[in-house]
């Protein structure tokens, strides 16, 4: 019996150690994996951090910048999509633009079904890349818009959206103050937007605060701002100014503003008023990069 018990004991101790070199086998072959999928996906997103390089360059040249703009080619893995040459979304932006009075323009293009194969990519040669849809936009701040004439009339100039019928019209009620936006009412891009601006003027020596509704308007690549309502105002209520004196001041809200055109020179199709910015969008199909990117206005 003891003979029994030792025999089962080393045979227990023999089948131990295996399975501990098992184990030990099994745990390298997941570092060993581990370790080449970290090293493909590095290599990955180096290639794609190459590519967007290429890209960015070429980009600064087209669209005459003063610094490479930030380029992403979306979607993971990058190399499945450079090995067929097709990328479903590639996104050129660039922030803090001058464009005439203007400081602080911000453009984004975003193309999509786009065809480049990876050795032009990657020679940089990316003015035969092919887009099938590309949406330019320009944003301009209501801090920069502050700059262009006669608007610099206005301290303190604040944008809000509003709507066509309440710059026209007001409510109908008497009652000046603007309802509140419904945000539940989706908004739509239109090339005619209502906007309020606001700020303070001096008027006969008192600083006034002064709310003016207008229409936003594209003319090719200017934006012009067409005041049809003022009111004075604080904090607390409005009030509905004299149509003399409206005829006085409302020039003071009235202004051409020349973006220098979308990215790429995609036509100006849609103006969208958010709090505090402009914004001019565009769309084009089936157009080359550089094709795309040639004749860019500047302001």
């Amino acid at each position: 019996m003891r003979s029994d018990a030792i025999v089962s004991s080393a045979v227990v101790s023999q089948q131990a150690r295996q399975g501990n070199r098992r184990g030990k086998r099994t745990r390298r072959v997941v570092i060993v994996l581990v370790v080449l999928a970290g090293l493909l996906v590095g290599a990955d997103f180096a290639l794609a951090a190459y590519a967007e390089h290429a890209v960015s360059q070429k980009a600064r040249e087209q669209l005459e910048l003063s610094n490479d703009p930030a380029v992403t080619i979306n979607g993971f893995p990058f190399a499945t999509q450079a090995i067929s040459g097709e990328y479903q979304h590639i996104t050129v932006s660039a922030q803090g633009i001058p464009v005439g009075p203007l400081r602080d323009v911000a453009i984004r293009a975003d193309l999509r079904d786009v065809t480049a194969p990876l050795s032009d990519l990657t020679a940089g040669k990316v003015n035969a890349i092919e887009i099938g849809d590309l949406e330019g936009q320009v944003t301009l701040k209501e801090s920069d818009i502050s700059r262009v004439e006669p608007l610099t009339n206005i301290e303190d100039l604040r944008i809000e959206p509003s709507s066509e019928d309440y710059v026209r019209n007001g409510d109908g009620s008497g009652d000046e103050n603007e309802p509140e936006p419904d945000e539940s009412t989706e908004r739509t891009d239109d090339s005619t937007a209502g906007v309020r601006l606001s700020g303070y003027s001096r008027i006969a020596g008192e600083r006034i605060e002064l709310f003016a509704f207008a229409m936003i308007e594209l003319d090719g690549s200017t934006i012009r701002i067409t005041p049809h309502r003022l009111q004075f105002g604080n904090d607390k209520e409005t009030t509905v100014v004299p149509r003399e004196v409206q005829e006085a001041l409302l020039p003071n809200f009235e202004a051409d503003i020349n973006t220098g055109g979308l990215p790429f020179t995609v036509t100006p199709t849609a103006v969208q008023v958010e709090s505090g910015s402009i914004t001019i969008k565009g769309e084009a199909e089936n157009v080359t990069f550089a094709g795309a990117s040639a004749n860019r206005t500047q302001g």
